[in-house]
């Protein structure tokens, strides 16, 4: 199960599985992963995961963190 990891504007998120398996995990400044409170839908393709993470969690952008930048 590949690892896909993400800045959403400033917080750290993994998103791991493939299209049909996603599930989605926020990273601790400590390293430890815990479920996220939103779900990845299935339908989704891997080069599409970027743009759904900002479209969620366009709400949270600031000045100094507006971007959603896939980081691995």
């Amino acid at each position: 199960m590949r690892e896909r990891r993400f800045s959403v504007y400033g917080r750290p998120v993994a998103i791991a599985g493939s299209p049909g398996a996603w599930t989605a995990f926020e990273l601790g400044a400590d390293g430890k992963r815990s479920a996220a409170g939103f779900v990845v839908p299935d339908f989704l393709e891997e080069d599409e995961l970027c743009t759904y993470l900002a479209d969620l969690f366009h709400e949270s952008a600031t000045p100094s963190n507006g971007d959603v930048v896939q980081l691995t």
